[in-house]
């Protein structure tokens, strides 16, 4: 990848329209039970909410380089105290912010990415957090043309080796990294920026301390340095959902009863034509006079509903469903428990309030 003097530019056409909810895979298994499975990928929201007006996002880099002498140790095989180890961390932030704007990119979200890969602190203060001066911010803003800046403010790296035992020369260790950080937001207005957002990981490695290239084990301790690029790109990919709305495979059911109705809006939902679908179910769940039938019909309603994005009727609907299946059948159920599960998927898609909105602050 080659890089101009201070920016990297990811363009993309925008997605004009997005439909919340594909149908991957229809009717991947049925059983005697009269359930029919399906594979869905739900559009997730992020959980910062940008205004519609922000078309393009720079990306930079805003922390000192963690001294090589900080956070890390050992503890030698026969010792209860650690020492202190030094390893360097000094790509640590670029590979963070580089991996956040390629994966953010990847999202096709926002119309461009902007790779800045210019350092922004030049002082030597690691532990001293400083958000960026709007001075700066409309500096970076006017030279890449972005709509708002993501920046990373802070990152900690931590590593601690424990070792356990030798064999054939070589250590047998545990290994753990830590990582923090902290981004902001930074919007066009002169103190638009949203509160912090963290993010804390850590990762646990178990095996033989190899790196002479003369042996090898199915279980190797990655090196300190691999650690370091290891959390920082997970942390990316992690993080790259808070900003940006994501896909992710789900599992859905409905059912199947020896009734026309019910043949008919399940033959409807095969081909995707779910208010068809919903035509019949309803038809189906105002004629039952069985309320496990009733709560049957209406979980495929919910379903049916979910997947035009009406939300808050398949809300509605799926408790409906949960609440005739409490009615009907015993407190171990299988039904019981599946309805309740699916009840509090719906609420969970149908609730925006753990979302930050920018608009607001």
């Amino acid at each position: 990848m080659k890089y101009d003097n201070f920016a990297v530019n990811y363009t993309h056409m925008q997605k004009t329209t997005f439909p919340l909810i594909t149908l991957l895979l229809t009717l991947l298994m049925s059983s005697c039970a009269g359930i029919k499975y399906l594979t869905v990928e739900t559009r997730e929201p992020a959980q910062v909410n940008f205004p519609s007006n922000i078309h393009s996002i720079a990306i930079v880099n805003n922390v000192v380089n963690q001294p090589d002498e900080v956070g890390h140790d050992i503890i030698p095989i026969g010792h209860t105290q650690a020492e202190r180890k030094k390893v360097s961390s000094d790509s640590a932030a670029i590979f963070y912010t580089e991996a956040l704007a390629q994966f953010v990119d990847e999202e096709d979200y926002f119309y461009r990415v902007i790779y800045y890969n210019e350092p922004l602190r030049k002082d030597n203060d690691f532990f001293m957090e400083r958000p960026i001066d709007p001075e700066i911010m409309l500096r970076i803003r006017r030279e890449t043309g972005a709509d708002a800046i993501i920046s990373l403010d802070k990152l900690i790296i931590e590593t601690r080796e424990s070792e356990n035992f030798k064999l054939q020369g070589y250590i047998h260790a545990d290994l753990k990294g830590k990582i923090h950080s902290i981004l902001r937001v930074y919007m066009p207005t002169m103190e638009g920026k949203i509160p912090a957002v963290q993010y804390n990981d850590s990762i646990r490695w178990e095996g033989f301390n190899i790196h002479d290239g003369k042996a090898y084990s199915d279980h190797m301790l990655p090196s300190r340095e691999e650690v370091i690029k290891l959390l920082a790109v997970r942390a990316a990919e992690k993080m790259t959902y808070v900003f940006v709305p994501h896909w992710e495979m789900q599992d859905r059911w409905y059912y199947t009863l020896f009734n026309t109705l019910m043949r008919e809006g399940e033959s409807y939902a095969r081909g995707s034509q779910w208010n068809k679908a919903i035509e019949k179910w309803e038809a189906f769940y105002h004629h039952s006079s069985k309320k496990i039938d009733k709560a049957k019909a209406a979980n495929n309603i919910a379903l049916a509903y979910e997947m035009l994005d009406e939300m808050d009727r398949a809300l509605e609907w799926a408790k409906q469903s949960n609440n005739l299946f409490i009615e009907s059948t015993a407190a171990n159920s299988l039904e019981r428990r599946r309805s309740l599960l699916y009840k509090n998927e719906i609420e969970r898609r149908n609730n925006h309030s753990n979302r930050l909105n920018i608009d607001d602050f």
